[in-house]
């Protein structure tokens, strides 16, 4: 019997799946299907909020009333890490890599209303120097009297990523209820946390699915050590050795594109395509640049031996109204 941490209840689970049907038929390869994590709540919708249900369980087992986290300045980890501290009746600190006079709109809109203290820092610092910056603010928080506890970028780390173990074991549910099997699990990665969770439990669960990642920044080598870290990290919760080679890690590059939470021209237009083809809204950074990326590998004959894809939207929709401007219709 596999004994993972425990979690509080946040997220609205399980997500459902639904069959791409249109886009599945033009391409005329393997049948996709999108699990709907865009859907895990309103506040704190997207994969964020499945990472904190462990992470802040673990904060209040510490007695912990104060969250600390990092990320850019539309990042979803930090609208919805204000969102879950301001619902749990604790504080919370963003510092996000921006600048102080940004237009106060998508998900900075959001961290505003719900009360978060907001540090911003350039983007050398946030390179550089963000564990250092969260470490003295906690310090200074604790001088205030609170109990900080420090989540780091995309709650990305061996306690954060049992959320998407979860998330595994609900797959392995449907699929059982659907009797559909899924040949890969494909999602976007930008700091390695999700796809980590996914990955051990695969192994744990002996599960036959690929899971396929595509990196929207930096990339695969950088993720590949990202990933085995955090996925060593989460066996010491299990107290339990596991070996993973770095072949086991899929990861298909080069859709960065622009780079990181910058688009191009026909990144765009496939967003603006699969919503009016489909009726599904992705995002700019994670989720449209990872789809766009499947699509296209799918026509290259990358999953020609798959017959059913899983494809999990991680959700984004707040950040993409600071990012209208962008589009054209």
């Amino acid at each position: 019997m596999i004994i993972i941490p425990g979690r509080i209840r946040l997220a609205n689970l399980p997500t459902r799946i639904e069959k791409l049907d249109r886009l599945s038929k033009e391409l005329n390869g393997p049948a996709i299907y999108i699990k709907r994590d865009d859907q895990t709540g309103m506040e704190f919708s997207g994969n964020k909020v499945r990472k904190l249900e462990f992470t802040v369980k673990e904060a209040i087992d510490r007695g912990c009333n104060y969250l600390i986290t990092c990320g850019g300045i539309q990042s979803n980890h930090c609208r919805a890490t204000a969102a879950v501290a301001t619902r749990l009746g604790m504080k919370s600190c963003l510092v996000l890599r921006g600048n102080s006079d940004s237009e106060p709109e998508g998900n900075l809109f959001l961290d505003k209303m719900l009360g978060a203290e907001i540090v911003f820092i350039t983007a050398e610092q946030y390179s550089q120097q963000r564990n250092e910056i969260m470490n003295e603010i906690k310090l200074q928080k604790e001088k205030e009297g609170f109990r900080p506890y420090i989540i780091p970028e995309g709650a990305s780390n061996g306690i954060g990523s049992f959320g998407y173990f979860i998330a595994m074991e609900e797959i392995i549910t449907q699929e059982k209820e659907s009797g559909i099997n899924f040949d890969s699990v494909v999602i976007a990665v930008g700091s390695g946390g999700t796809y980590s969770g996914l990955l051990l439990a695969k192994k744990l669960l002996n599960h036959k699915a690929d899971i396929v990642g595509i990196n929207v920044g930096a990339d695969k080598t950088y993720f590949e050590s990202c990933i085995e870290a955090i996925f060593h990290e989460s066996t010491t919760y299990l107290k339990k050795s596991m070996y993973l080679s770095k072949d086991e890690i899929k990861i298909i590059d080069g859709y960065v594109g622009r780079g990181y939470a910058l688009s191009t021209p026909e990144e765009l237009k496939f967003i603006i395509r699969l919503a009016q083809l489909e009726g599904i809204i992705l995002d700019n950074v994670y989720t449209g640049k990872a789809m766009f990326g499947l699509v296209n590998e799918i026509k290259k004959g990358t999953f020609k031996d798959a017959k059913n894809i899983l494809f999990i939207h991680t959700g984004g929709m707040f950040e993409l109204f600071s990012q209208m401007r962008l589009f054209e219709f």
